[in-house]
């Protein structure tokens, strides 16, 4: 079974063929500029949801979280195109980082 990181390889490489024709420092800045485009979009879901849109959409927490995934999504495939190599462990080491006091409070329990 391929892990979150190979199907972000490999959809990575669908992405770059399809936007070859573009430079390599425009194709990152785009990628970066969808994970925003992403969680705007989950953000609407959510206005949608607490009926807070003028168009009267109705939307769903199923919706939201589709679109949080595809904002996660947006930024692993951005993180990809900054560093193909690198983008697992920098990962990991930032996650690590960022996720440390929740450990220490688990910990701690």
């Amino acid at each position: 079974m391929d892990t979150l990181w190979d199907n972000i390889e490999k959809l990575s490489a669908v992405c770059r063929a399809a936007g070859a024709h573009l430079p390599d420092e425009e194709l990152k800045a785009l990628q970066v500029g969808k994970v925003a485009e992403k969680a705007g979009e989950a953000m609407h879901a959510l206005h949608g949801l607490k009926g807070l849109t003028t168009c009267g959409d109705d939307h769903t927490w199923s919706e939201v979280r589709d679109d949080l995934v595809g904002s996660v999504i947006a930024a692993l495939l951005a993180m990809h195109y900054i560093d193909p190599i690198g983008a697992r462990a920098t990962f990991d080491e930032i996650l690590h980082r960022r996720t440390r006091r929740g450990r220490e409070a688990a910990a701690a329990a």
